[in-house]
């Protein structure tokens, strides 16, 4: 790993909604711009995974599979030498996050608009200092309120669009044919560009985006990609970036235990504290 590259990091349970998937393919697009021109003046970047998949969820597994399959190809190609590393820490836990958490530049919040209750990874990360890149969905809605929408890299579908698309027949292979990098994407996972040849491992995680996709990556591919572009521009400006961050911090008071405490005790239990 590059010490002084951006640190990019999701951690958090393995899940299609929370989209771990489309990071990985930001990473390959990335890998892809690298390889065709090495000396392209982009900000070094190192993309950490961590998290855990339920013992059945076949496809959260292969999610991880996906993580550490493109990590072996992209680490051993001296082409990208130190910018762009991939990284799946394992045994992602509590005890860990400590150390990971304050590592963070930039935190992954990119789960589909309307899927995440709330989130409390995205509240960990904004309080030491990382910036997010997300969506409206979960408590990500908060933080972009508390911290300034111009210290929130924000991108996506919100959660009424994403009912749109479906209720007007949403067709993700549409976004695949119109974009030659996404299209690019997906077809190097399908030919084995990443599995050693094997054209089969990836199969059912590109065909389950083609012809359903039901967490509109597809959809979101681009504006994420857009949005990327953006964070790398904000990173190679080390006042902006650090005034974006101390604010992300200072900014993080009502996310308090306290508060969240005081007023379900307020609104909810209707319990007053004895003095």
């Amino acid at each position: 790993m590059n010490p002084a590259s951006l640190f990019d990091i999701q951690v958090k349970r393995l899940h299609e909604y929370k989209r771990q998937h489309l990071n990985m393919l930001y990473a390959i697009t990335l890998y892809n711009r690298l390889k065709r021109d090495p000396s392209a003046d982009l900000t070094p970047r190192t993309v950490i995974f961590g998290g855990k998949a339920a013992p059945g969820y076949v496809m959260a597994k292969l999610i991880i599979k996906l993580i550490t399959a493109v990590a072996e190809v992209v680490n051993a190609d001296p082409e990208v030498g130190n910018h762009l590393k991939v990284v799946f820490f394992p045994n992602f836990n509590v005890q860990s996050s400590q150390w990971i958490y304050p590592a963070a530049d930039l935190s992954e919040q990119i789960s589909t608009a309307g899927k995440e209750a709330s989130g409390t990874g995205n509240m960990k990360f904004a309080m030491n200092g990382a910036l997010t890149i997300g969506t409206l969905d979960g408590a990500n809605v908060e933080i972009r309120e508390e911290v300034g929408a111009d210290n929130f890299f924000l991108f996506g579908l919100t959660a009424e669009q994403v009912a749109d698309h479906k209720t007007q027949g949403y067709r993700p292979r549409d976004y695949y044919e119109a974009n030659p990098h996404l299209r690019e994407a997906l077809d190097q996972l399908r030919a084995g560009v990443f599995s050693g040849g094997d054209a089969n491992l990836f199969k059912p995680l590109v065909d389950a985006l083609l012809e359903h996709d039901p967490y509109m990556l597809l959809a979101d591919y681009q504006p994420y990609v857009d949005c990327q572009d953006r964070v790398d521009a904000a990173y190679r400006e080390p006042q902006q970036w650090t005034r974006m961050s101390i604010l992300n911090v200072a900014r993080m008071g009502k996310f308090s235990s306290d508060r969240a405490i005081r007023e379900y005790c307020e609104e909810i239990w209707q319990v007053r504290p004895l003095r």
